[in-house]
Formats: C-alpha cells, structure tokens, sequence
C-alpha cells in the first residue's frame, strides 16, 4: 500500500512539473512575442497646429519598403521586390472597409492615368485576419469576396491576400484604408492613413514617380 502511495506521489509530482514547464516555456513565449509587438515601430496620426486635417506619420517614411510575397486572386506569388525600378502605392484595404469603397475609384483613375510613367498599385487585402492558414473553405470565401470587389470597381491593378500577415512591418494598421508610397528605389517617400482625398494621393504619387 505504501509503495503504491509512493508511485502515485511520484507520478503525480513528474506530471505536475511537466504540465509547469509547458505553462513556463508558453508564458515565456507569450511575453517575448508582446516584447516584439511593443517594440515595433507604430504609425501614429499627428494633430494639424493649424486645425488641418490630422497628417499620418509613419516609422518607414524615408525608408526601405519592407519586403513581401502573398498571393494574388489565382494562387500566384507576388513580391514587392518584383517591382524594383517603378513606383509603387501598397495600398492596405478590405471590402468591409467604407471609406476604402470610396477611395477605390480614384485609385483606379489614378492608375491608369500614370501607369505608363511606370506608376503601379499593389491592393493588400486585410480579410481573414482570423482565418488559419489551412482553411481552404474560409479564404476561398474571403477570394470570392474580394474577387466580386474587384469585378464591380473594374480594378485594373494586382489584388493581393493575406495582408494582416505583414501588418506589423508596416507599422501596424490602426484604420482602413492605409497607403504607403514607395519610389523607383524601393524607399517609402510618404504614407497616409484613412480616407484623405484624390488630390492628396495624386501629389503623393508624383513624390513617388520623381524619385
């Protein structure tokens, strides 16, 4: 009886520490990916002194675009590398995004008007942000949706998924939509976040095209 007791205590004690170690090795985990995310450059909206609208500052303004390859609509993989030597507007979007239905249009006009100066956009679909990666059934709804999206706006340029995956190297995304110009040389020369107007895409555009 007393050597069962004893077994019993000793199992229980090699379970007990087990069962500490993977709750250890999670929270240590856990605090190093919060320590990352606190540690990431964030984009933050800076109040107009002169009553303006509020202009978007961001961590990459100046810098390297950081690198990417998702999906387009056919499975495809798409770099931002692939389009080294044109200008590029990554724009961050999602179909439940009002003010990005409204933006859409003009970036379409925009588009084609300077697509032959070697201007092009990369549209960064933000859907399935709870999606896992082996969800078929889910992001082949998510396709579809963006699919008619694109359909109905009559979108001229690549529409890319998946991109909530590189949120964070673009400095977090607070508010739809969110746009990072980036020149010929691969450097982000402005950003803006939230619906601003055609105009102020087409100047960002030309800062773009002139680098």
């Amino acid at each position: 009886m007393k050597r069962n007791t004893l077994v019993l205590t000793v199992v229980l004690f090699l379970l007990a520490t087990f069962a500490w170690a993977g709750w250890a090795n999670w929270k240590y985990r856990q605090q190093a990916a919060e320590r990352m995310l606190a540690s990431a450059a964030k984009g933050e909206l800076v109040p107009d002194p002169a009553g303006g609208m509020a202009q978007y500052n961001s961590p990459l303004k100046g810098k390297p675009a950081p690198a990417f390859a998702l999906e387009d609509l056919s499975g495809k993989k798409v770099t931002l590398a692939s389009y080294k030597g044109k200008a590029v507007l990554i724009n961050f979007w999602a179909t439940w995004c009002g003010p990005c239905k409204l933006e859409t249009p003009w970036l379409v006009e925009l588009r084609n008007k300077y697509a032959g100066q070697g201007f092009e956009i990369l549209g960064v679909s933000t859907e399935g942000e709870d999606l896992k990666k082996d969800d078929k059934a889910g992001w082949d709804k998510d396709r579809a949706a963006i699919g008619k999206f694109v359909e109905q706006m009559k979108v001229p340029y690549p529409m890319l998924v998946g991109g909530d995956s590189i949120s964070q190297d673009y400095g977090g995304l607070d508010a739809m939509p969110t746009s990072f110009f980036v020149d010929r040389k691969g450097n982000v020369v402005a950003a803006q976040m939230g619906l601003t107007s055609q105009s102020d895409i087409e100047s960002n555009i030309k800062k773009a095209l002139e680098n």
